[in-house]
């Protein structure tokens, strides 16, 4: 793992205050922020394996707080902590459509970020859409985790070829009422609601649509054997006390692969509304927040990531494993032995991704989550 040099932190704080035409080096309290960094960010990157190295190699007080919504740490972002954070890690859409036009983040520069690309998996190249800015102009983060994420089987129970072919139906038999969980992720289980609904969750919806998106929540959450987080599905699974859940993919299940469990498996359905399309899928951008007193170390962090081997610590952190952008490098993929590729279903990702779409936002997503939640009370 190769580390960066105080030295080189320095010369690249002013290259990086040049290029954005800010007087950092005028700013006392800049200054003092030289060895503090904030992260807020989904699981993984808070991970004493990804942030020791750093903390050693920058000497550095490093402080990551993990959630497991989108909309929740923006939010924050939104009542004023862009004075607390220096990182935002959060899925794809929410840089280039919210986060950047409500002033939240800022952009990098791309001279020094742009090459990083260049060795990541093709999809990655830039420009890349998620990392852009809508104009073109800006680059707004870094792109590293993805996967596809739509629901999970034990394949002793239901077979990978039934649960692709049937998809989302599965969830409307009465036969398998009882025997699925729900992992609980607000913004997840939105998507997956519409998704079992036949509806297209990332289009403005009718009255009609919303009565629809109720009566299927209301169903799903009655025929829920129980809810949980990503270990409570996994145990229940490997126990045999669901035969898969609703909510769940690549992330959730790669650990219980990865403890010996071949047979727990992501499915992407082969069809569904969104185009046609059955799955979604998520990509991880990791922006710079618009704090007024940025520490140089956020970008330094980027860069770290970008590491070949940090990448591939980043993809196995403790609580998930995940497919990374950086795999694109040799030097990176080569890290990974077979049993964490097949961890992570690298035998079918590529086909699952290109059946999926894109992780995006749902314009009437609060009155859907006022329905659900009168669901799952209900």
């Amino acid at each position: 793992m190769t580390g960066i040099s105080r030295r080189e932190v320095m010369q690249l704080i002013g290259a990086g205050a040049v290029a954005l035409g800010t007087p950092f080096g005028s700013r006392p309290a800049f200054a003092a922020r030289e060895t503090e960094l904030n992260i807020l960010c989904w699981e993984g990157y808070n991970s004493a394996q990804v942030l020791d190295p750093f903390r050693s190699d920058m000497s550095a007080t490093v402080k990551a707080e993990s959630l497991t919504n989108d909309p929740t740490m923006i939010n924050r972002l939104r009542a004023g902590e862009t004075n607390v954070w220096d990182l935002i890690n959060v899925n794809n859409p929410w840089a280039r459509k919210i986060m950047a036009p409500e002033g939240l983040i800022k952009p990098l520069p791309k001279e020094e970020f742009e090459p990083f690309f260049a060795s990541m998996m093709p999809e990655f190249k830039a420009p890349y859409k998620w990392a852009m800015s809508d104009d073109g102009k800006d680059l707004l983060g870094m792109a590293q985790r993805f996967g596809p994420y739509s629901f999970v089987v034990n394949t002793d129970k239901v077979s990978r070829a039934t649960a692709e072919e049937q998809g989302w139906e599965l969830f409307n038999d009465p036969a398998l009422a009882g025997k699925y969980g729900i992992l609980e992720s607000d913004d997840w289980n939105v998507f997956n609601i519409f998704m079992v609904a036949g509806i297209n969750p990332f289009v403005e919806h009718s009255a009609e649509e919303l009565k629809k998106f109720e009566d299927t929540a209301l169903k799903v959450f009655k025929g829920a054997k129980l809810a949980g987080d990503i270990a409570t599905m996994n145990q229940a699974l490997v126990s045999g006390e669901i035969d898969l859940h609703l909510t769940g993919g690549t992330y959730s299940v790669s650990p219980a692969r990865a403890d010996g469990y071949p047979n727990m498996r992501a499915i992407t359905p082969l069809k569904g509304p969104i185009d046609g399309k059955g799955g979604i899928a998520w990509i991880e951008v990791t922006s710079t927040v618009n704090n007024p007193e940025l520490s140089p170390l956020a970008t330094d962090f980027l860069k770290y990531v970008q590491d070949p081997e940090v990448a591939h610590t980043v993809a196995f952190a403790e609580g998930t494993f995940n497919p990374v952008a950086q795999m694109g490098n040799p030097k990176c993929f080569e890290l990974f032995t077979p049993e964490e590729l097949d961890a992570i279903q690298w035998d079918s990702l590529a086909e699952e991704m290109a059946r999926s779409a894109e992780y995006d936002i749902v314009p009437d997503y609060d009155k859907a989550l006022e329905l659900m939640t009168a669901a799952k009370r209900a």
